[in-house]
């Protein structure tokens, strides 16, 4: 597997990154199985992996630092998790204050069984903290040797800015990359997110390139679309009344036969479209069973031709989300109606 330099850190990682959100009760919770699978990927030269504290309330961590320990392999891991999310009835477990953080990092270490984190990420955007909040705590875990690198997950462009222009103000710790959903029917980080994370030398590890699923081939016009777990919890990137998705679902049947008459799956299609932009580093890929991951691995070989991308350009034009709720966050002044009124 060909390695790239993530970002300007140095750091060489694979183009697929193995991701954990569905190790746990959110999808396979058998430690048995989690292990194989994380042995294949890393076995087939993926030497990067993905999680978050929030994925299955811990469970996530827990089995790959379990399968971390138990191998031997943690030292060849570059090993990612994300801070941010709610992870109790304490109005103060979870967002991106200092407080949170100095506490979130401590029980990710535990649960992940390793004395670093390689690359810890702000997991959204919290508009309640100033960032210097934030990246103060975040310099302080750099510095205390809990974490090697720090980044962010689904920032809008402007405040990824804003996070370097104050790291260089205040003697701060630079993000060092972003994590945005990015796939061939969520294109909308290519219009001003994807430039900027070039510009500024940023990593880039992009999430959901399969679009949580519709593009694994499962979702076709004229067939009974498949049920699942994500489906009730983002249940505005699924159900089938709203018109952007079946918008989505029109635009899935096109690339779908255009893999097709490609010779390509429309796995290995999405997942190379998404490693080919010069901005991303690494694809997360998230299977739940070993059959899923078997289905990915090929795609770090997969080259697309100019002509390919040309048509995948007329299906979803460049920097199109189709459907906003793929964007994974959505700043309050377009979700709090009183924002936006006098």
């Amino acid at each position: 597997m060909e390695y790239r330099l993530f970002g300007r850190t140095g750091v060489k990682v694979s183009p697929l990154c193995l991701g954990g959100m569905m190790f746990g009760w959110w999808g396979e919770n058998d430690y048995g199985e989690t292990a194989k699978i994380i042995q294949r990927a890393l076995d087939a030269g993926i030497n990067f992996i993905d999680t978050a504290d929030v994925y299955s309330g811990g469970e996530s961590e827990e089995l790959i630092g379990r399968f971390l320990a138990d191998s031997g392999t943690r030292d060849n891991v570059f090993l990612a998790t994300k801070v941010h999310g709610v992870m109790g009835d304490d109005p103060n477990q979870g967002g991106n204050s200092r407080r949170w953080i100095t506490r979130a990092v401590d029980d990710s270490l535990r649960r992940l069984r390793t004395d670093w984190i390689d690359l810890y990420q702000v997991h959204r955007p919290d508009p309640a903290v100033d960032i210097d909040e934030t990246l103060g705590a975040l310099t302080d875990l750099v510095r205390a040797g809990k974490v090697r690198y720090v980044g962010t997950s689904t920032f809008p462009a402007h405040q990824v800015v804003e996070a370097q222009w104050v790291a260089e103000r205040r003697g701060r710790e630079r993000f060092a990359a972003e994590q945005p959903p990015y796939s061939l029917l969520a294109r909308g980080v290519e219009a001003d997110l994807l430039p900027v994370c070039l510009q500024y030398g940023l990593g880039v590890l992009a999430w959901s390139p399969l679009a949580g699923g519709w593009l694994s081939g499962a979702y076709r016009q004229g067939a009974d679309l498949p049920q699942s777990r994500r489906s009730v919890l983002v249940a505005d990137r699924y159900d089938m009344s709203r018109p952007e998705n079946e918008r989505k679902l029109a635009a899935t049947e096109s690339l779908a036969l255009l893999a097709e008459e490609s010779g390509i799956p429309l796995i290995d299609m999405a997942l190379a479209f998404v490693i080919r932009h010069p901005a991303v580093t690494s694809a997360i890929i998230g299977p739940r069973t070993m059959e899923h991951l078997e289905s990915h691995l090929p795609a770090a070989d997969v080259r697309l031709g100019d002509d390919v991308l040309d048509r995948i350009d007329e299906i979803v034009p460049p920097g199109l989300t189709i459907n906003p709720a793929d964007a994974g966050w959505r700043p309050l002044s377009l979700t709090d109606p009183s924002l936006r009124r006098r």
